[in-house]
């Protein structure tokens, strides 16, 4: 039962460690996207997707219901003059009426006369009842509108006030608005576009008419088509100006999406009658000097981003009559709440990731897949007339899979370095086991060879002592693994707990070292030792393993170089503010000088490298006020000991 409560236990804090280090910043970054978008900080980059979504899609069949007639440079030069003379609009006029087109819309401003010829353009205007003619309700900077021709009927004007993006771009249509705010009410104070009087003229000879919404009574609606009005969050906008009765614009995809014609062209009799007869005819400026052009970024101009101001009206015309007699969808959005959602999803997906793979780089892919998934995802849900945030999405989802890649290249990095430095410890490790005991019983043996030969039998005692120690040196440091790093195992009957007091640690491996067989502690007759407490709350744990290496290393040196020791003293406690660590011998002492990087040996260059992390130092030496001896000593400071990483 204790050991299923350690296992709920242990899981419950990996369950917690995945929260905080992948979930919690992915949630982070998810609320991040969600307020700036919130704030209107996206609209811009979302607005931009929009328009190369737009620009993207295939190209659609000509509308062969829209004939513009565009008055070219080729035609203002043949003139002569610009802006063209009211004779020549009337002589259009004349033309184009004798083919019986359905419905004739002039887009250009005809307030003042121009003469020659004003008298012949006002009789037109009172003749044709299907003609259109356009004005400016809406003040500009300047503060002037712009006034129908004479001659028309109410019923045959439309202004052509377009409405604008902060980016000085066109992506939606206004179709009708009050010019006084204060009487709104009043019938005879809303004006309708351009665009909506020519839509309705021409579905009216279908047989089909303008009327109010019925999911919206507030919107324009032609039979079964409801035109669907923009909201202050429409889509990517945040916040804007939703003034009068606007829709958003899908315009006509594709090079050439309505056929155009020059002046020249009709009046000369170049143009077949059947692209006439029954047609929407509009009549515009298209030459770039005349500087009729609307900035649209989602179709192709005379410049990159320019547009003639006639054509947007085809466009604007074409988005209704199309979507009223072919289905052709009309741009929707969704409500600002399944947006919201929408981006939640694929901020949770991009967190997901980290949980679904664990290596960065089946993470990276998935994130492609995804991006992919998602981007085609909004281009198909575009082509049907749903425009999704795309921008905020790819932003949350982008961010947290980079996130989680980036995270776990850092911690494969991180676990790499921790395996070295484990194969390193564990070298390190063995070897210390291996010098301060196998190597320590082979250098007394070789010692006593030297000073007079062993006896079969001997030698076979000590070979097998050596044997054991060697196996013995396995055992310690396959148990100092399994340990976890918290002990330090002598030999397979003595494992020392490195979290208890360090003074009672080093008492034991005192006792224990004493003990060894090593030859010159065979002479000690008398043995002094302190062990008191000392301060070591700053020390990690290999750092304690250090000190009792140190101490174990210092008396086997005794016991293997000390010939004749009679004494030795142990210190272990505080003096002056520091912690001392120091044995003394009276055996035959050292020479002092010659501890030389070349000379020195694997227990020195560890105690020097103990001294250097502990800021402390180092030293063993020949005592001078006695006739032989050695002491080897390690002191460091009891507070401010610099901290090192244990892993």
């Amino acid at each position: 039962m204790r050991q299923v409560r350690q296992k709920i236990r242990d899981k419950c804090k990996r369950e917690a460690a995945i929260w905080r280090v992948r979930a919690l910043p992915g949630f982070i970054v998810v609320a991040l996207i969600i307020g700036l978008r919130f704030m209107g900080q996206l609209q811009f980059f979302e607005r931009l997707a929009l328009d190369y979504l737009l620009r993207l899609r295939p190209s659609e069949p000509v509308d062969e219901r829209i004939l513009i007639v565009g008055i070219n440079e080729a035609d203002i030069q043949r003139i002569g003059t610009y802006p063209i003379p009211d004779r020549h609009i009337a002589a259009l006029f004349t033309t184009l009426q004798s083919y019986d087109p359905a419905v004739i819309g002039l887009d250009i401003y005809r307030d003042l006369p121009i003469e020659p010829g004003h008298s012949e353009l006002v009789q037109a205007f009172s003749q044709m009842e299907n003609l259109i003619a356009i004005e400016k309700v809406l003040s500009d900077r300047s503060g002037f509108t712009v006034n129908p021709p004479q001659g028309l009927a109410p019923k045959q004007v439309g202004f052509a006030d377009a409405v604008l993006d902060s980016d000085g771009r066109l992506r939606r249509s206004l179709l009708g608005t009050s010019v006084d705010a204060d009487t709104s009410n009043d019938t005879d104070n809303y004006k309708f576009s351009f665009t909506i009087r020519l839509a309705e003229t021409y579905l009216a000879s279908q047989g089909i008419t303008l009327e109010n919404g019925i999911r919206d009574p507030d919107a324009m609606r032609f039979g079964s088509t409801e035109l669907n009005r923009v909201s202050p969050n429409s889509g990517g906008y945040v916040g804007a100006d939703d003034g009068g009765n606007q829709v958003l614009l899908n315009f006509r995809s594709g090079l050439a999406p309505f056929r155009i014609v020059s002046l020249e062209d009709v009046t000369e009799g170049r143009v077949p009658e059947a692209w006439i007869r029954d047609r929407i005819v509009l009549i515009g400026i298209t030459a770039l000097s005349a500087k009729d052009v609307i900035n649209s970024a989602a179709i192709d101009g005379v410049n990159p981003g320019l547009v003639y101001g006639v054509e947007i009206q085809a466009h604007a015309i074409s988005q209704i009559t199309s979507a009223v007699l072919d289905g052709r969808p009309l741009l929707k959005t969704w409500s600002d709440g399944w947006e919201y959602v929408w981006i939640l999803v694929w901020g949770l997906l991009g967190i997901s990731l980290g949980r679904i793979f664990t290596s960065p780089l089946k993470i990276l892919l998935g994130l492609a897949v995804s991006c992919v998934t998602l981007t085609g995802v909004c281009y198909s849900l575009l082509l049907i007339g749903w425009w999704v945030p795309i921008v905020p999405t790819l932003l949350v989802l982008v961010l947290n899979g980079t996130g989680l890649t980036a995270l776990l290249f850092y911690r494969y990095q991180q676990d790499l370095k921790s395996k070295i430095q484990d194969r390193q410890l564990i070298i390190d490790r063995t070897f210390d086991s291996i010098h301060n005991g196998p190597l320590q019983t082979l250098a007394g043996i070789l010692r006593t060879v030297q000073e007079r030969p062993l006896s079969p039998e001997q030698l076979y005692l000590d070979l097998k002592c050596l044997n054991q120690e060697l196996r013995d040196v396995y055992e310690s440091v396959l148990g100092e693994i399994s340990t976890q790093r918290d002990s330090i195992i002598l030999s397979p009957e003595l494992k020392l707990d490195l979290t208890r007091p360090t003074h009672e640690i080093l008492d034991e491996i005192y006792t224990y070292t004493l003990a060894r067989d090593l030859p010159c502690f065979k002479t000690l007759k008398l043995k002094v030792t302190t062990f008191k407490q000392i301060d070591t709350r700053p020390l990690t744990l290999e750092q304690k393993r250090g000190l009792c290496r140190f101490l174990e290393e210092a008396l086997c040196n005794v016991g293997k170089h000390a010939v004749g020791v009679t004494r030795i003293d142990v210190i272990c406690k505080q003096e002056q503010n520091q912690n001392v660590i120091r044995v003394i011998d009276n055996g035959v002492g050292i020479d002092s000088s010659s501890g030389t990087a070349k000379t020195e040996g694997r227990g020195t260059q560890q105690a020097r490298e103990l001294a250097r992390q502990l800021n402390g130092t180092f030293q063993r030496l020949s005592l001078i006020d006695t006739s032989s001896g050695t002491m080897c000593e390690l002191r460091w400071a009891a507070v401010a000991v610099r901290m090192k990483d244990e892993g």
